[in-house]
């Protein structure tokens, strides 16, 4: 009887903690923190988003995103991002890279083509393409690419838009991310943020 005693009260007492500590633990605590979050960092808190001069929702400032048409086929009006292995390109639940290492060659024979490709599309040289324009990031979602890649775009989103270089160059370069604390990192170039300060013109 007293061995039954003891069990129920461990029991009982194995219940409680683990309601109290669902309580304050599984509720409580998450309610704290999304508060603060919502306080303190309200964007990042509600996944960055990114909204159009009409205030419609376009995207996350977290992750990429292409501008192609129906047939995937990249729009010259618009800046391209990086490639992707995430899905079939910028899929958020299929995050992940290619994981070929440097000598793998389907990773060379994807980068020459990619080259290949961009170079013609742009008007420019092959060997004026940066690595960025022909690699994909690690999750597949980078939303950014580096200035030379952006600036490499200008003449053929201009001449497609029927803009003039020159302030498509400019805001470029007042797009452009620094180094985080001014020393981490290269600087970069949000493509969806660009896009939609491109559309302004």
């Amino acid at each position: 009887m007293s061995s039954t005693r003891t069990a129920a009260r461990t029991h009982w007492v194995a219940i409680r903690a683990m309601l109290i500590f669902t309580a304050v633990l599984g509720v409580a605590y998450t309610l704290v923190i999304t508060g603060i979050g919502q306080l303190v960092l309200p964007a990042q808190a509600n996944a960055s988003v990114v909204h159009d001069a009409d205030g419609e929702v376009v995207g996350s400032a977290l992750i990429g995103q292409p501008f192609t048409d129906a047939d995937g086929e990249p729009l010259p009006e618009w800046f391209q991002p990086r490639p992707s292995a995430a899905g079939d390109g910028y899929d958020g639940g299929a995050s992940s890279g290619s994981n070929w290492g440097p000598e793998n060659a389907d990773l060379i024979a994807a980068i020459e083509e990619r080259k290949a490709a961009i170079a013609e599309f742009n008007g420019v040289d092959e060997a004026d393409v940066p690595a960025d324009a022909v690699t994909a990031s690690s999750s597949g979602l980078d939303p950014h690419i580096s200035p030379e890649y952006a600036l490499l775009q200008a003449a053929r989103v201009a001449e497609a838009r029927g803009l003039d270089e020159r302030e498509v160059r400019d805001l470029v370069e007042t797009s452009t991310q620094a180094r985080d604390l001014g020393y981490l990192g290269e600087p970069t170039v949000n493509v969806l943020q660009l896009n939609l300060a491109l559309a302004e013109l």
